[in-house]
C-alpha cells in the first residue's frame, strides 16, 4: 500500500522483494499505480520484455494539469494501462487516451474532501466509449465523506487486456470446434 515507484532507500530496498512475488504469482492481477509516472521504466526489472502478463500499470491523474504522465506511461511495455482518475479535481477532457485500457475516475473521499463535478465524469465516459470498446471506463464513486457514494448511472467496467483477447482468439470455440 504505497507508490511503489517513489524515490526512497526503503522503497528501493522492497521492490527487490517484489518482483520475484509477481513472478511468482502469475494467477494474481497486481496492478502497479504511480504518480511518479517519470520513475516507472527505471524501477522495472532487467527481465520486464514486453510486461509481465499478470502486471496492469496505471496512473494517477487528478486534471489536466498532468496528463503528461499518460504520455509517460505509453512509452512502458504492459499488458494493460491504466489512468486512475482519482481524486478527480478538475476537468481531464486533454487526456489522449491512445494505448489505454481503462479509467477509472473517483471524487475524493474523508471529512476534508474536495468536491468534484457530474460533468467530469460524463465527459471522462464518453470519451472512453469513444474509442470503441478499447478503453473501459469505471465510475468508483462521488465525493464526500464516506467512499462509494452515488455511482447511479454511470458504468462499471472492468478491461480486458489486449494480449488476453489475442490468446483468446486462438482458442476460438467456432462452429468448427462443435464438430469434434
Amino acid at each position: 500500500m504505497c507508490d511503489i515507484f517513489e524515490d526512497h532507500p526503503v522503497i528501493a530496498g522492497e521492490l527487490l522483494k517484489l518482483w520475484p512475488l509477481i513472478r511468482e504469482t502469475p494467477h494474481l492481477i497486481w496492478q502497479l499505480l504511480t504518480k511518479r509516472s517519470e520513475r516507472i521504466a527505471e524501477s522495472l526489472p532487467a527481465d520486464w520484455g514486453e510486461g509481465y502478463p499478470n502486471v496492469w500499470l496505471g496512473v494517477s491523474i487528478e486534471n489536466n494539469e498532468y496528463v503528461s504522465r499518460a504520455d509517460d506511461l505509453r512509452q512502458i511495455p504492459a499488458t494493460l494501462r491504466f489512468v486512475s482518475y482519482e481524486p478527480a479535481l478538475g476537468p481531464l477532457d486533454q487526456l489522449d487516451l491512445t494505448g489505454i485500457e481503462w479509467v477509472i475516475y473517483g471524487g475524493e473521499s474523508g471529512p476534508l474532501y474536495r468536491p468534484d463535478d457530474v460533468r467530469w465524469a460524463l465527459s471522462m465516459q464518453r470519451a472512453c466509449f469513444a474509442e470503441e470498446g478499447d478503453c473501459a471506463f469505471f465510475y468508483k464513486q462521488e465525493a464526500g465523506i464516506r467512499p462509494g457514494m452515488n455511482r447511479a448511472g454511470f458504468a462499471q467496467e472492468f478491461p480486458i487486456p489486449q494480449r488476453w483477447m489475442k490468446e483468446a482468439r486462438r482458442y476460438d470455440d467456432g462452429p468448427q470446434a462443435a464438430s469434434h
